[in-house]
Order: structure tokens, then sequence, then C-alpha cells
């Protein structure tokens, strides 16, 4: 069912929505849709765009509510559909955020690349991964400029090479063998199924459970944590070298 942009709210639309606009031949196309969104988009991810416009409407100017021609829209873009020609302008057209929103998409757009670091990242001196506080440091000495519409593993490339020369810093799986009693197997499964992919089980006559699971380095702490609070210690782990069997 269409949506309607409601005039009374002009103003609350323009602070919650952001506009994508391509212009072409001395013509203007511009659509309203939130923030998330666009960043979604562009990462890749499929999102329900009707959902996440104003209204689904092609407006030659958002501003003064002015619709954009179909047969200008069916020129440029071969198509008058305003949902198609949503996502093209979302994809290439250039985003028209205020000084707010942009802090604001910058901040959670660092957030993620340093998470998605801390995740899959280790000391490689030490074999330990870099709390995020230390990341976070590191970007600020690098001086390392965050876009909130860049994708994020090519975002996370590039951070990584500004941080080299500060930071001792290398992407790496870790491979845990765990064995469980049968009944803190029950309660962990979920979460080792979670953490990574299980490369090797077996379950053993007694019931209990061993496993040797794959994760991103840097989640292995917070993975030996999480396992050690539920089965109250009573569980066995070994990190194993890129060699190693159990």
């Amino acid at each position: 069912m269409p949506k309607e942009l409601r005039t009374d709210r002009t103003d609350d639309v323009f602070k919650q929505y952001v506009i994508a606009r391509i212009e072409r031949g001395g013509e203007r196309f511009e659509v309203l849709v939130k923030p998330d969104a666009v960043q979604q988009i562009r990462d890749g991810k499929d999102v329900d765009l009707l959902a996440n416009l104003a209204i689904d409407q092609v407006f030659r100017d958002a501003h003064k509510g002015s619709k954009a021609s179909s047969e200008k829209m069916k020129e440029f873009f071969e198509t008058d559909d305003p949902i198609d020609v949503a996502r093209i302008l979302i994809k290439k057209g250039e985003i028209q955020l205020t000084t707010e929103q942009r802090r604001q998409m910058q901040e959670q757009k660092r957030r993620q690349v340093v998470q998605y670091i801390a995740a899959n990242a280790i000391n490689p001196q030490t074999g330990t991964p870099h709390p995020p506080q230390r990341i976070e440091i590191a970007m600020e000495e690098a001086k390392v400029h965050v876009d909130p519409f860049k994708g994020l593993e090519e975002q996370v490339k590039e951070v990584l090479d500004a941080l080299r020369p500060l930071l001792p810093i290398r992407f790496e799986k870790a491979r845990i063998a765990v064995r469980l009693s049968a009944e803190d197997a029950a309660k962990c499964f979920g979460d080792i199924r979670s953490f990574g992919t299980i490369l090797k089980e077996e379950w053993q006559p007694n019931g209990s459970w061993i496993g040797v699971v794959e994760m991103p380095a840097g989640m292995q702490t917070e993975f030996l944590e999480r396992l050690n609070a539920k089965t109250k210690g009573n569980v066995e782990t070994k990190i194993l070298k890129a060699d190693q069997r159990i």
C-alpha cells in the first residue's frame, strides 16, 4: 500500500530521513530514505526498501514535494518504478546529510569497524586480541577518517593499513579443542555454534562431547570466558596451533 507523506510533519521527516540524489541532464531525482538503510544497501545487504522510505515517491525536489517526471525516469534509469529508481539513487547517488546525521553515522560506522577488528584480529607477538579501546586509541593517533557510506570490509582494510605502523596486528583464525560433560554440552552447544564453525566433533560413550571449533582469533577470549561461566569451570579447552591435532 503506498505511503503518504504528512505535510504537517515535514520538519520531523527531514530529521529522520536523508536525501539520496542524482542529477542528470539538468534533471534532479531524489528520495527520502532512513540513514541506516543507506549503509545496509551500500554494504550489499538485503533491505526492505519500501519500509525504509518516507514515501514510495521519487521527487524532483523533496523539500518542495515536487514529483519527478515518469518519462525522465524511464529515459535515465530505464524504469519509472519508484522502488527500483530509489535503489539506484541510494547505491550511486549523493547522500545529503545534516551535520548531526553525519556525526551519528560516522560514529556508528566507527564502532562497527572497531568491533570487527577486535573480533577478528590478534597481536601476533602475544597471540591475544587487541582490546577495542586500544584499537580506538590507535585509530585516533593514525587520524583515521571513517566514511559512513563505505562498505565495512573495504573500510576495515583501509583502517588496518593505517594501524599497522602503530600496532602489531594480524587477522587470524583460532582453533580450540573443547571437552564438555553431557549436561554442559547441552547448555553450551548454542553458544559454540554462535562463536564459530565446528570442524570436528565426537560424542563419547559416557555422553561427554569433544570438538574442535574454529573462530576469528579475536573472539577466543570471550568464547573461553563464556564456556567457563556456563559450566562453572567444568570445561577442558586447548588452543591448537596451525598444524596441531587432537
